[in-house]
């Protein structure tokens, strides 16, 4: 059972400030995010305000009045430990992992680099520059590879590649959204993903799309996205999964709440792909689904992530 917090009050959690908006690619998602967490704790008649961050984030912070932040900013600015070092600055607590998780989480490729010195598997990856060669490195990634953009979420910027002319296209149109790009081999098999909360692994979830992988339009826009909870493995994989997650997230110092993406392969045999620090609350999101599989809905999952914020404040 996921630890159900402190015990604190929503009363004793004082003034909250929901902070959303921010001004990454996933502003959109933010938005939604920030509402509906605004909203749940409305619902509870908590004392909270929203701050749609728009560029001048210090400012902003500086001026506002509050004892705790819910972070439900997505992207750059909110989820790359920028934020975080304003509000460790202000002496705030906040929801979600510190500076340098947070840092390291949102860069693909430095995720990969830690996970594979921890002897964590994640498939084999290279970064793209003007001057790569595409057909050595397509032959390297066995044909068939995805695109990223290293420090961006919500799959935006990502292509499947199965060739070395479509390989260098695909680093053309990734370079638009980030300057640090790359090409990881790809795995044929099942999607799954895993919230942490409070140390725990909570139900895995198996995604399941008709496009070609779960894609920015299969999170968000898209009705015949497939949500598989329970996820469909037999209990001795599904446990290894979830320890696999729990490993992933801590060895890169993430706290408080989280999600862990996987791949399986036909093999049987798990691939860790990346981590997210401040995932989604919408209504598409994963984290309150997994949530509600383990018992608790979307207002006790939102106080308790404040709960561990405000507890972990106090040392």
């Amino acid at each position: 059972m996921v630890k159900r917090g402190s015990g604190m009050s929503v009363a004793a959690l004082g003034k909250i400030a929901v902070l959303m908006g921010g001004n990454s690619a996933e502003r959109e998602v933010s938005l939604r995010s920030g509402q509906a967490v605004l909203q749940a704790l409305q619902s509870l008649q908590a004392d909270v305000f929203a701050i749609d961050i728009q560029g001048h984030a210090v400012n902003q912070l500086t001026d506002a009045e509050f004892d705790v932040a819910f972070i439900a900013m997505h992207g750059r600015g909110g989820e790359d430990g920028t934020l975080q070092g304003v509000l460790e600055w202000l002496d705030k607590p906040y929801t979600g992992s510190g500076v340098m998780a947070s840092a390291l989480a949102m860069d693909k490729w430095r995720t990969k680099l830690i996970w594979t010195a921890a002897g964590l598997p994640t498939p084999a990856a290279f970064l793209l520059q003007q001057d790569s060669d595409w057909d050595a490195l397509i032959t390297a990634l066995q044909a068939d590879a995805i695109v990223k953009p290293a420090r961006e979420g919500s799959s935006i910027g990502m292509r499947k590649v199965h060739s070395a002319k479509e390989l260098q296209e695909s680093f053309g149109y990734a370079s638009q959204f980030d300057a640090l790009v790359l090409a990881e081999r790809w795995v044929q098999g099942a999607e799954f993903t895993v919230a942490i909360v409070n140390g725990e692994a909570l139900p895995p979830i198996q995604l399941k799309t008709t496009h070609e992988f779960y894609d920015y339009d299969a999170k968000y826009q898209a009705t015949d996205t497939q949500y598989l909870l329970p996820c469909g493995l037999a209990p001795e994989k599904e446990t290894e999964l979830k320890q696999l997650a729990l490993r992933a997230f801590d060895v890169l110092g993430c706290q408080g709440w989280g999600r862990i993406d996987v791949m399986q392969d036909k093999q049987g045999d798990f691939w860790l792909l990346e981590a997210n620090t401040a995932p989604g609350m919408t209504d598409h999101s994963l984290v309150p689904m997994a949530a509600r599989a383990a018992g608790m809905d979307f207002p006790r999952l939102v106080t308790l992530l404040l709960q561990e914020a405000k507890g972990r404040n106090r040392g």
